[in-house]
């Protein structure tokens, strides 16, 4: 007897009072609380109208692939490659799913960099305008002819053209000639009254320097510093750097103070005016620039020179502080007013084509000494803008010239090394051989001489005939074999060294040998 539903023996046999048909109990009760009628006959059927039947349990016969063992054996088969089947779907979902989810994050990340470089290119464009905006006068009330620009250039209808099309510069009038040598005689006088301070680093002491500090200050992309100078009073160093970026460093606290870009190419020379606030800066891209501090730290260009035509190699101020000089591989140097940013003196040698690479005035300020590409060092009378005198020697280009304190001697630093000159007999009267001397600088005193080449050394000065003794030899720790600037901090308590590498290095005593060091002079004294 089979359900007339499932076709199967039931389990639970129940009976139709009306159609007599047998039906498995949980099928019909579902069918007729589904569609209250047969499903067979399709007459109306209720519960109360099947009956149940007993009878004897059904035992189900097995299937026939189960009744053997290979029968078994290829059932298990066809689970296990099933298995298989479905594991192998899921990995090749998961792998999907991995290279979905990387491309996501990969995508994620690709953005955050472009919102960051967005957000970068965003900030630099707001500076240059707000700079540009601070550059361009406010428009006059009533129309004058040929107003003055703010970059320290007059304009077009206004400049005066010499016959080779050149602007002509309005020269040193007697009032700025007389200014310098009052500012002479002044200093002149003051010299021979001048002590060395006791509060300058001894000799033992700079013997004992070593490495205190490191400091990043320039791109990693665009590495080397070029130039640097500080402000002594106030203990703030300045460095140009070959990213086009003038840094301004507080070496006390160990902050950067600001960073001051507008330069297109690198800054090849940086010079604080005094004790001010003013900042000048040289560049490869032709250009001199005058920064001044807006008072909240930042600093904002106040004039832009262009007088060059080629790059500008060197920056030096006179000792008045309202007047400076650049020199340029154009074979000129330019003598400036400082407040108008006004060319006064265009200077070239008419009997030799030089191109200028170094720069710097005498203590008194009536000299200037400047150093050439081709092996020449020439000085010059400030007044007339004459050259007074040349030295011959050096091989290669020299890279650097420095005016000791006392007013007689001149270093230069060239490929061959450092030569000292004596500036009363006008002659050679020492060497140092170190290859490739990017930089020499005597001390704020006149008592010790930097020379900054593959290491950066440090010597006692003395007479034209006495000996002047190395007092320390200190490594070039960039890894660049190159030191390109060096510089004596206030009373020699330390030495700033700018290598080919970004960081800026401070030489010195440790704490703790600095204040025995003030013990030990405290009881000379």
């Amino acid at each position: 007897m089979n359900c007339a539903i499932s076709g199967e023996v039931p389990e639970v046999p129940v009976v139709s009072t009306k159609s007599g048909l047998l039906f498995e109990r949980r099928l019909i009760e579902s069918h007729i609380s589904e569609y209250g009628k047969c499903p067979v006959t399709g007459g109306p059927l209720t519960i109360d109208d099947i009956v149940p039947i007993k009878s004897g349990k059904v035992i189900k016969p097995k299937l026939l692939h189960t009744a053997s063992i290979p029968g078994l054996l290829g059932t298990f088969q066809n689970e296990w490659d099933g298995l298989m089947l479905s594991n192998f779907a899921l990995e090749q979902q998961l792998h999907t799913a991995r290279q979905e989810l990387s491309h996501a994050l990969y995508q994620h990340d690709s953005a955050c960099r472009v919102i960051a470089r967005l957000k970068k290119e965003r900030d630099e464009a707001r500076q240059l305008l707000a700079e540009v905006e601070r550059h361009i006068p406010a428009a006059p009330e009533a129309v004058t002819a040929n107003p003055p620009l703010s970059n320290g250039k007059r304009a077009n209808g206004d400049e005066e053209m010499g016959p080779d099309a050149k602007k002509l510069c309005p020269g040193i009038s007697a009032d700025i000639i007389t200014e310098l040598t009052d500012c002479n005689a002044a200093l002149s006088q003051k010299r021979k009254k001048r002590q060395i301070p006791e509060t300058l680093a001894s000799i033992d002491a700079l013997g004992r320097f070593t490495q205190l500090s490191s400091h990043p200050l320039h791109k990693t992309n665009k590495p080397g510093i070029s130039s640097m100078d500080i402000l002594h009073s106030k203990d703030v160093i300045a460095t140009g750097g070959v990213d086009a970026t003038t840094v301004i460093f507080d070496r006390p606290s160990g902050q950067i103070l600001s960073t001051l870009t507008g330069h297109s190419k690198k800054v090849t020379s940086v010079k604080f005016v005094g004790d001010s606030d003013l900042v000048l800066t040289a560049s490869a891209d032709k250009t001199v620039r005058v920064w001044r501090n807006s008072g909240d730290g930042q600093y904002a260009c106040g004039h832009t020179l262009n007088d060059h035509s080629e790059e500008v190699r060197a920056v030096t101020v006179h000792a008045t502080n309202k007047y400076f000089v650049s020199a340029s591989l154009d074979s000129t140097w330019c003598f400036y007013d400082l407040s108008s940013g006004l060319c006064l003196a265009k200077v070239s040698d008419d009997s030799e084509k030089v191109d200028y690479t170094a720069a710097a005035f005498h203590p008194d300020g009536l000299i200037l000494g400047t150093g050439t590409s081709q092996s020449v060092v020439k000085i010059w009378d400030v007044k007339s803008q004459a050259s007074v005198a040349r030295f011959d020697g050096h091989t290669g280009e020299v890279t650097s010239i420095s005016f000791s304190e006392n007013g007689y001697f001149l270093a230069t630093a060239a490929e061959d090394g450092v030569k000292l000159w004596d500036l009363r007999k006008l002659r050679n009267f020492r060497s140092f051989l170190s290859a490739d001397a990017n930089s020499v600088e005597f001390d704020p005193s006149g008592s010790y001489l930097g020379i900054a080449a593959s290491d950066i050394r440090l010597y006692q000065t003395a007479s034209v005939k006495a000996e002047w003794n190395l007092i320390k030899s200190l490594p070039d720790l960039s890894g660049t074999g190159k030191a390109t600037c060096v510089k004596f901090g206030p009373d020699a308590q330390y030495v700033a060294v700018g290598s080919m590498d970004r960081n800026l290095r401070i030489f010195g005593l440790p704490g703790d040998e600095k204040a025995n060091a003030g013990d030990d002079s405290a009881q000379e004294s």
